[in-house]
């Protein structure tokens, strides 16, 4: 069977024609030729920025002139993460789908449904002729995932709609009124390379198993992050035992909490068991902190090939002292919204680059904008103690919840005469692109809801089947349901 059998039949086959086009972040060129080939096809009023974001418009359905021009929205841009082992080529290779019981998967990467179903409803809505809705916009970003660039280039005039339908939450029920802004902080570690010694013994330590996930929408899961796993045997590992550290790597992207990470180390070999054993104790305290979110959990130690050089001991020595010392979670939770967390951080990736150093990324949630900045001064303050150069992004503002939003309305009432039962009204700790347009369009009326999805960011990304019909039933609904002026 395969996803265009599923149904709603549209929804699926666009969804499956996006699937097949690559579309990294900052590397959306071949989404902007296939969504401006739809609007040829389609004969649909198609403009584009010099960003890359591009903005399709449909008139109303007869009848539904004089309702207000609705935004829909979704970002054409994925998170790109595989497997060990798994041979893909993001910039040229479609995704690979499979169906898994009542959810849709890819093979080893992945699924992309973050935001790509966001963006095969907005083709249904446009190619469909059986659909009551007034005036559509539909826009489709650049970048959403690295940078929001494209939300932040997008100039005031582009759109028109006074309503707009963000198509990028991950809860089917839920209706999301507001988010987290964010920023990101990067440490710069340089570092003296040093000749290894052949009278060492190198070894290849890995972290892997983990399930990663997205850093705003899962951060509160206490899942697993690779990187302070492996820094927590590197500092045991100092504390006990005379050591070079050659490499170390971890972690990709800012919003993915990461999954597997390595460094490649020298030991006296008079010391090779001990640290084996000792490594097996950690690591049968870290399946057992683990057992409940990351059972998969792995930690090995195999020999390697002897490197030219090492990272001289000092700075191998802050690097692992600042790593460990880096606060990563969830720093606290909101006092107006039970259950919503507030404020959080991310150790997300620790790189070796050419120069001789070594970058370490993190970014930082909060709904709060107090509180966000002094999460990424806390971060900045640790690197600084160590000696790394630090450097902040300019980050992105949050959304406001706003009780009295029309738009929320009409959702919760057309989901109540649909279903039957209420959803739930919420705000979000994953950033989303809401509040950036409320800078440039602040008449903006907003929600955000979508299908379900699980563990978005990593290659167990899911899609669950029967949530994409009953979000397109919403969605159909919520259309005829706008009044007019």
């Amino acid at each position: 069977m395969n996803i265009t059998d599923l149904k709603p039949e549209i929804v699926w086959r666009f969804f499956d024609q996006v699937t097949r086009v690559p579309r990294p972040s900052k590397k959306e060129g071949k989404m902007i030729q296939f969504l401006e080939s739809f609007a040829k096809e389609y004969k649909i009023t198609l403009k584009k920025d010099e960003a890359g974001n591009i903005l399709m418009s449909k008139p109303a359905t007869p009848g539904m002139e004089d309702r207000p021009t609705v935004v829909l929205q979704s970002h054409m841009d994925m998170v790109c993460e595989k497997n060990n082992g798994t041979e893909h080529d993001f910039e040229n290779d479609p995704i690979e789908t499979i169906i898994d019981g009542e959810w849709v998967r890819a093979n080893g990467t992945t699924l992309g449904a973050d935001n790509g179903i966001g963006i095969a409803a907005e083709l249904a809505v446009l190619a469909s002729e059986d659909i009551q809705h007034g005036p559509i916009e539909c826009l489709f970003t650049v970048d959403e995932e690295t940078g929001l660039t494209g939300a932040k280039a997008l100039k005031e005039g582009f759109m028109t709609g006074s309503i707009l339908l963000n198509l990028d939450s991950e809860d089917e029920g839920e209706i999301f009124m507001g988010c987290a802004g964010g920023k990101d902080t990067q440490a710069t570690f340089h570092y003296e390379p040093t000749p290894t010694s052949d009278e060492m013994l190198f070894f290849r330590i890995d972290v892997k198993g983990l399930n990663g996930g997205h850093s705003g929408g899962e951060i509160h899961k206490g899942l697993g992050n690779a990187n302070k796993i492996l820094v927590r045997f590197l500092f045991l590992l100092e504390q006990r035992y005379d050591f070079v550290l050659c490499s170390i790597d971890g972690g990709n992207l800012r919003n993915a909490i990461a999954r597997e990470a390595h460094a490649i180390i020298g030991l006296h070999s008079d010391n090779k068991e001990d640290v084996r054993v000792m490594l097996n104790h950690f690591a049968a305290d870290v399946e057992n902190e683990l057992k409940h979110v990351d059972p998969k959990v792995r930690l090995t130690m195999e020999s390697a090939e002897r490197p030219a050089y090492h990272i001289d001991r000092t700075t191998a020595e802050k690097l692992i002292y600042a790593l460990h010392a880096c606060p990563h979670g969830v720093m606290g939770m909101s006092h107006d919204i039970e259950g919503l967390v507030e404020t959080s951080t991310n150790l997300a990736s620790v790189k070796m680059k050419e120069g001789n150093t070594i970058l370490v990324g993190t970014s930082q949630r909060s709904s709060i904008e107090s509180c966000k900045i002094a999460v990424g001064n806390q971060v900045v303050s640790t690197f600084l103690l160590a000696g790394a150069e630090v450097a902040q992004g300019d980050g992105y503002p949050g959304w406001a919840p706003n009780p009295d939003s029309k738009i929320l309305k009409i959702a919760q009432e057309t989901y109540r005469r649909l279903f039957g039962k209420e959803a739930k009204i919420m705000a979000i700790h994953a950033g989303l692109e809401c509040g950036l347009f409320l800078t440039k369009y602040p008449h903006l009326d907003m929600i955000s809801f979508g299908p379900t999805m699980r563990e978005v960011h990593s290659p167990n990304e899911r899609l669950k089947i029967e949530t994409v019909g009953l979000w397109w039933s919403h969605l159909l609904e919520i259309l005829k349901s706008i009044p007019a002026k």
